[in-house]
């Protein structure tokens, strides 16, 4: 690096530090596309007769739906149809940045896409923006440094609580703190909710609802478009075209905006402890205590729905039980599926007093993938870590009730289950 630049990137990255810590961080103006430097090198090789190209979708349950997602496929099919286009369908429901980052090789990159549309602004809506920062900034830069040519493209959504934040004319906290990122790379972004609310602003548009389908339910909704029946996942039929459109409009912009293709070189980093070196390490590189099990898809019903995601999934169900590892770096989590059977666990790292932890929450009536925190922001130092199968349950019906579930086979429900997959590490295993 240029000493002379030091100073300057210091400063930067101080001023952007002391940003992420801050409550009250300043939020971007809400504009529909930003082009910035384009996509250059998806749409020259789009254009080329023959060529293969491979989209990447990675992202949150909106993203997974059968919305936006297939729907831009389409229109790139349609648009260029001497090409051959490729879906990666890297979209996880009620999952953020936080695991992308971590998850980028496996589920991504080992697939060499062309393009990138990253999509996390609502699972991010309640992070910090340092860890938005970090994890972001982390995405890009493991991308580009595996694959140059790969264009990214950051694409926001919305939830009926952003709203107001967007009629006022600014983007809510995690898209700003995501725009200070791309503004820095040079990668152009796309709100698909800005039309959402100012569909709402003019009344024309109801967040939540039913969906009208006869001539009669579309009369009580007094002619409104019903954007989806929670305020979060759009109908297809209406909020996901609304956010094909959006991207629609924009695209011919950022093509404008793009200038010849050439490979993306990384400058240097906006957050100096991002996660650009975050990885997944499979659970049977840690210590596992007797009686904790190996899951295949062949005999296990959890493994085999989860094995496009995982593919060391594991099981510990016993008190006393242990998962134990070392690992020289600043972040350590744990990639676990929980659901109806699942425990607590205690974790100890150190020598901190240990800290009880549910795998399970008030969503736990079917399974899905998680991620339980062990340490975040820690010292770059060699941090020893023990994880152990509590002998109590959580509460379960309490826990439940706090979204008006109840259990419904208590036989279902029983048990102290935890199902480890990976360590997610900012750093290496001792």
């Amino acid at each position: 690096m240029n000493r002379r630049l030091f100073p300057l990137v210091a400063l930067a990255v101080l001023a952007v530090s002391s940003l992420a810590r801050s409550a009250d961080f300043p939020l971007a103006k809400a504009v529909e596309c930003k082009p910035r430097a384009g996509l250059p090198n998806f749409f020259a090789k789009a254009a080329t007769d023959g060529a293969s190209l491979k989209i990447a979708y990675f992202g949150g349950s909106i993203t997974a739906q059968a919305g936006w997602r297939p729907k831009t496929l389409a229109l790139f099919r349609d648009t260029y149809p001497k090409a051959k286009f490729e879906e990666i369908n890297a979209a996880i429901g009620g999952t953020g940045s936080d695991l992308g980052v971590f998850r980028l090789q496996q589920d991504v990159l080992v697939h060499k896409p062309d393009l990138l549309f990253v999509e996390f602004a609502v699972n991010d809506g309640g992070a910090e923006p340092g860890q938005i920062f970090r994890c972001m900034e982390g995405i890009v830069r493991q991308t580009w440094k595996a694959l140059p040519d790969c264009d990214i493209c950051f694409v926001y959504t919305l939830v009926d609580g952003f709203v107001p934040t967007l009629q006022e004319g600014n983007f809510p906290r995690a898209a700003s703190v995501m725009e200070r990122v791309a503004e820095h790379y040079g990668i152009p972004s796309i709100h698909m909710g800005m039309e959402v609310a100012r569909l709402v602003k003019d009344q024309k548009l109801i967040m939540k609802g039913t969906l009208p389908k006869t001539d009669e339910q579309k009369a009580a909704a007094g002619g409104k478009m019903v954007f989806s029946p929670d305020g979060v996942h759009p109908f297809p039929e209406t909020g996901h075209e609304l956010y094909l459109k959006a991207i629609i409009r924009s695209l011919p912009a950022i093509q404008k905006a793009s200038g010849k293709p050439a490979k993306h070189e990384l400058k240097a980093p906006l957050t100096a402890d991002n996660y650009e070196n975050a990885k997944m390490i499979p659970i049977t590189k840690a210590t596992l205590s007797e009686g904790v099990v190996a899951l295949t898809p062949a005999s296990n019903d959890i493994a085999k729905r989860f094995a496009n995601r995982v593919s060391t999934l594991h099981k510990a169900d016993q008190p006393g039980q242990t998962i134990a590892f070392k690992f020289k770096g600043t972040r350590a989590a744990i990639y676990d599926i929980i659901g109806p059977d699942c425990g607590q666990v205690t974790i100890t790292i150190d020598d901190k007093p240990p800290v009880t932890r549910p795998r399970f929450d008030a969503y736990c009536t079917y399974h899905r993938l998680a991620t339980l925190l062990i340490g975040t922001e820690l010292a770059d130092a060699v941090h020893t870590v023990k994880i152990e199968i509590h002998p109590d349950q959580p509460d379960k019906a309490k826990i439940l009730s706090q979204r008006n579930e109840k259990i419904d086979k208590p036989e279902r429900f029983d048990g102290r289950a935890f199902y480890p997959a990976a360590i997610l590490l900012v750093g290496d295993l001792e």
